[in-house]
């Protein structure tokens, strides 16, 4: 918002400098973004009168003109379409000293002499009306300093104000921060009732009384249009950057920028019956006052007659209602309308006023009345014309009330980290208008007036003590507490050493959106019902994820796309499965994995990565935390996986998570044309660990035996090792698996598998015959269990 400084000083004028000024309103919230002049650098410029004008001798644009400056009359030479005799015009005398430091001398134009100038608005930096001379008042005072006359010492402040702070949006709300502020008195405009001099009235009808539970209307008859706005009016318009347009509009600008109340005067004469505050019809149509023609929808809140829409509330009026020069009788209104009623409704229609974003912000429900009044006398004052009485349709219950707070000293103390003595208080919140009545020692009932609608709790109290007392002044005082370190584990492994782990294993991290497309869904999560969102950032992010795949796979083609032949990827984040009410958030660690098994280079070979090298980074990871023998890999099935190579992963029954190829059908979907492996797990279930015992380390030899067998090809690998170190006895100190053949010589429906177990005894040698015992009992034992037999 932008106000003139000297009216603001005329409602309150503390004895501070505009430096001061503009710095403490920025320290009390209310951030000043600009102060500009209001005019540019110039003297010796008085009001001038033109007491004639001929036409020059030698150029048929040019006019000799004599003006007078009170006391004495100069031959002035001026090309201005607008100069004639009568005119009152600033009068830059000789020696004056106009902006860009450019001084007026005697010169001659066409050989006739010219002592001075008369200059235009952006001569002066007054304005930006270059089309001829600026006119001034019929009562200028001929000879008077012209900034003085107009005021011109005088800067126009622009402030910030966050969405909270509506109350400000006028000189009322800023003189009340002021005089809180300085402890000044504020001289509030007077406003007495206008008394009706006629009985004419329109019938108001309020259809949707929670959207606008408060809307006067009043009939003034005979105005007079051709009567110019006031050069005061118009300049303090000007200088809160609103261009003045008529007598009518003015006033109503004038009033909203004074107090803060929106205002809308329509022409009697295309009002059809009475006013009907209703909601739109869908697909209404209404011609608005800057010409664009907008069809309604059914949740917009409309000024209606019996016949159509006259205007959108608190937005804009319509075309055919408008005030326009043939305009005779008006019909003011002023009306309080609900802030959310009226929220986003004019940006929907591409649209932004000052009666909207002062309505978006919320107003004062009590304004109305005032501000009719106000309007009122100021139309008569300009535009003449008779008053009828006020319509006022209010729905109490649906006004805004704001139930008494409760202020504790305790609560002050806490929050801003001083005690403020009981009186002082009372004095800084009173100043803001609020009604401050003690309880007990220390504790204090506050009533909020209806213009400072952002207060509700009593946290807003005590900002507003903070505001008042100054943020500068506030201490500083740093908060104490014991803390006592947590112990921390030893047997679980964090998520920033799962990244690290995997970062040395070649991948790099990504960080995808929780939000993917409906479609991405379905694909990775056939036949699962996606959290939707209530109100998406677009339509390709309106689901929530139930598994990091998606966002994975996206990165994938992205990089895929850029010809990059190897790629290495993981995330940790969360998924959400199931609904509200039942959603389960869970912690999770994905990674995607395509193209060569190792970088480029000489030394290098040129192998793609397969299932068997994934499954290394992920036993890498699991066994990080120590327990790398608790998990096992189980064939499995999964809609988004390759079946046949996909495995699920389990640690004492439970789920851990999958692991596996790239469903080709979905990879053909995807458009991606080469093998793709993908794990998911639990962090949950991988972060726990178990801690490590020493023992010594034994001295006596290992023995170490080969093993070749041959078993069905069904046959997990992990299920044959399991049953080998239960049947190897105690002392089985390792067991590996170093080959598995099928082809030429083997049965096609068999596979050798070939392990070397060693074993080794912590206080003596092994003899012969227990280690052909313990081989004989893994043979039988495997030839119970899976039908095994000794290769030969």
């Amino acid at each position: 918002m932008k106000f003139s400084e000297q009216w603001l000083r005329t409602w309150v004028n503390p004895q501070v400098s505009r430096e001061e000024l503009v710095a403490r309103l920025s320290m009390v919230g209310l951030e000043v973004d600009a102060v500009t002049p209001v005019a540019g650098e110039f003297s010796g410029v008085v009001v001038g009168e033109v007491l004639s004008t001929e036409q020059h001798p030698d150029a048929d644009k040019l006019r000799v003109c004599q003006v007078s400056n009170g006391s004495e009359t100069f031959q002035v030479v001026c090309g201005a379409p607008n100069v004639r005799p009568g005119l009152k015009i600033p009068f830059a005398m000789i020696g004056a000293k106009l902006p860009g430091d450019f001084k007026i001398k005697k010169a001659k134009l066409r050989g006739v002499e010219s002592n001075g100038m008369l200059c235009s608005e952006t001569e002066l930096q007054i304005g930006t009306d270059d089309s001829g001379l600026m006119e001034l008042a019929e009562d200028a005072p001929v000879g008077g300093d012209l900034r003085g006359y107009l005021g011109l010492d005088d800067a126009s402040i622009e402030i910030g104000l966050t969405p909270n702070r509506g109350d400000c949006l006028s000189i009322a709300g800023l003189a009340r921060e002021v005089g809180a502020i300085y402890a000044a008195e504020v001289s509030p405009v007077d406003v007495a009732p206008v008394a009706a001099t006629h009985d004419e009235v329109r019938p108001v009808e309020v259809l949707a009384p929670k959207a606008c539970p408060r809307y006067l209307g009043r009939v003034i008859r005979g105005v007079d249009l051709s009567r110019p706005t006031p050069l005061w009016m118009v300049e303090r318009l000007r200088r809160s950057d609103i261009r003045s347009i008529d007598a009518v509009v003015d006033v109503t600008n004038y009033v909203m920028l004074e107090l803060g109340q929106p205002l809308h005067a329509f022409d009697l004469a295309e009002i059809n019956g009475g006013i009907r505050v209703r909601m739109a019809e869908e697909q209404e149509k209404i011609v608005l006052l800057d010409g664009q023609e907008v069809s309604l929808r059914a949740d917009t809140l409309v000024i209606a007659d019996h016949q159509r829409a006259l205007a959108i509330a608190g937005v804009m009026g319509g075309e055919h209602s408008g005030v326009s020069a043939s305009t005779q009788d008006l019909f003011l209104e002023s009306a309080f309308f609900d802030t959310i009623a009226l929220a986003g409704k004019a940006r929907s229609y591409g649209l932004h006023t000052d009666a909207s974003h002062r309505y978006e912000r919320g107003v004062d429900s009590q304004l109305a009345r005032r501000a009719m009044e106000r309007a009122t006398a100021l139309l008569l004052q300009i535009v003449g014309g008779s008053a009828g009485p006020v319509i006022d349709v209010t729905s109490e219950a649906d006004l805004p009330e704001v139930a008494p707070i409760v202020l504790r000293a305790e609560r002050i103390d806490q929050m801003l980290g001083l005690e403020l003595p009981a009186g002082q208080v009372v004095s800084l919140l009173s100043a803001l208008g609020l009604g401050v009545v003690e309880k007990s020692q220390g504790c204090w009932e506050v009533s909020v007036p209806s213009h400072r609608f952002d207060i509700s709790l009593e946290v807003d109290l005590i900002e507003e003590l903070g505001r008042l007392y100054g943020y500068d002044r506030l201490p500083v005082r740093y908060p104490q507490a014991r803390l006592a370190p947590e112990a921390k584990p030893e047997a679980r492994a964090e998520l920033p050493a799962f990244r690290r782990l995997l970062v040395a294993r070649g991948y790099q991290e990504a960080i995808t959106y929780s939000f993917i497309d409906p479609k991405l869904f379905e694909l990775f999560s056939p036949g699962v019902e996606p959290l939707q969102l209530a109100n998406p950032i677009s339509s390709d992010m309106a689901a929530m994820r139930s598994t990091l795949w998606p966002g994975l796979i996206k990165a994938l083609q992205y990089n895929l796309n850029r010809q990059q032949t190897r790629v290495r990827l993981f995330e940790s984040g969360l998924r959400f499965v199931g609904q509200l009410g039942e959603l389960k958030q869970e912690a999770m660690l994905a990674g995607v994995v395509t193209g060569s098994r190792l970088p480029e280079a000489w030394s290098n070979g040129r192998e793609t990565v397969d299932f068997h090298d994934m499954k290394a980074d992920i036993e890498a990871v699991l066994g990080y935390a120590g327990d790398a023998s608790a998990y096992t890999f189980i064939a499995a099935e999964h809609p988004a996986l390759h079946p046949g190579q996909t495995a699920r992963i389990e640690r004492e029954g439970r789920l851990v998570g999958y692991a596996g190829s790239l469903h080709p059908e979905l990879a053909a979907t995807l458009d991606i044309d080469q093998p793709v492996y993908l794990f998911e797990l639990l962090i949950a279930e991988i972060s726990e660990g178990r801690l490590p015992r020493f023992s010594e380390l034994s001295r006596f030899p290992e023995v170490r035996r080969d093993l070749a067998i041959l078993v069905a090809t069904d046959v997990p690998a992990g299920d044959v090792l399991g049953c080998i170190r239960e049947a190897a006895g105690d002392n089985l100190a390792d067991l590996k698996l170093f080959d598995v053949y099928q082809g030429k010589g083997i049965d096609p429906l068999s596979k050798s598998m070939a392990v070397g177990l060693t074993w080794q005894h912590p206080s003596r040698t092994l003899t012969d015959d227990e280690v052909s015992g313990a081989m004989q009992k893994i043979l039988a034992s495997l030839e119970e269990r899976y039908n095994a037999t000794l290769r030969k």
